[in-house]
């Protein structure tokens, strides 16, 4: 059977077509030999998502985002139509989560399936329920907000303790915390001076110190040698003879209290006292009176005694 020209030309034609079909749908994505079942989600916005992004279960890639567009019946809403090219089972009332695959921003769909309702299975065709899961760019932008009020807040209170302290150091208090480092300057330097001398003492009086130790440490051997060559009979013989001193003291003591013998009456007895002072008196007057007239206790002449 011999084939026209025509016929070829024809045949080619529709070959391409289908060649042209399939690589279009390729690129998009969309492998026609594949079985797969596609789903529509709604969104409020879809910031970086695109055709082509990947659509995953669990951490794993089951389809491709297929579509993008607004719905034509609520323009404030997206239809996302995914393509599910594998056979996975998940109930219509699982979830189609937005979220960030990365820190460049790059978005992505994950079904998650909602195992206490799995009594109604999807298929091809039905809407999933879209959910967005706030990502890093949307943490900060939220969180910015309260940062920028916060440190808005900082500088205001950092402005107010600038303006006490301005307000704080004038003039006056300036000079006198200029005078007051200068005092301590000094002070520091004096105290370094005071240091080298002491240094330079201790270094010229190296050797008496040493000797001075040396002396101190023979005393304390010494004193460490007497204390340890007294037993404990001779301490116990020390303090019995206190003992006993400080008993005959007690005795004289108690003795001289009670007027008892020569020197407790002439402590007690006033009389004895009264007698004595007036005895002192009249030979200091006898003394006094001989100093004056001592003719008239002593008569001496060469010629001998003349009467009177």
């Amino acid at each position: 059977m011999k084939f026209t020209k025509e016929i070829k030309v024809g045949f080619l034609a529709v070959l391409g077509i289908m060649m042209s079909v399939f690589s279009y749908n390729y690129l998009k994505g969309i492998n026609l030999f594949d079985k797969n079942r596609k789903f529509t989600v709604k969104y409020e916005k879809v910031d970086g998502l695109s055709v082509s992004n990947p659509v995953t279960m669990n951490g794993f890639k089951i389809g491709k985002v297929q579509k993008i567009n607004f719905n034509s019946k609520n323009t404030r809403e997206l239809l996302v139509d995914i393509i599910i090219d594998n056979d996975v089972i998940f109930p219509k009332t699982s979830l189609a989560e937005l979220y960030e695959t990365g820190l460049i921003g790059g978005k992505a769909i994950a079904i998650i399936p909602d195992y206490k309702n799995d009594s109604t299975i999807a298929i091809d065709g039905d809407y999933l329920k879209g959910v967005i899961k706030p990502g890093l760019t949307e943490l900060v932008n939220q969180i910015l907000p309260q940062v920028q009020l916060q440190i808005e807040a900082v500088m205001k209170n950092a402005e107010i303790v600038l303006q006490n302290i301005n307000t704080l150091f004038d003039d006056e208090t300036k000079k006198e915390l200029k005078s007051s480092i200068e005092d301590f300057s000094n002070l520091t330097s004096s105290l370094s001076e005071t240091s080298d001398e002491i240094s330079k003492l201790i270094a010229n009086n190296s050797e008496n110190l040493t000797n001075s130790l040396s002396d101190f440490r023979s005393a304390s051997n010494n004193i460490k040698s007497i204390t340890d060559s007294l037993n404990s009979d001779d301490i116990k013989s020390i303090t019995t003879n206190l003992n006993l001193l400080v008993n005959n003291l007690n005795s004289i003591t108690t003795s001289l209290k009670n007027s008892e013998g020569t020197a407790g009456k002439l402590i007690n007895d006033k009389s004895i006292y009264d007698n004595l002072e007036n005895a002192t008196n009249q030979l200091n007057r006898l003394i006094e009176d001989i100093k004056l007239n001592p003719s008239r206790y002593i008569n001496f002449s060469v010629f001998g005694k003349k009467n009177k």
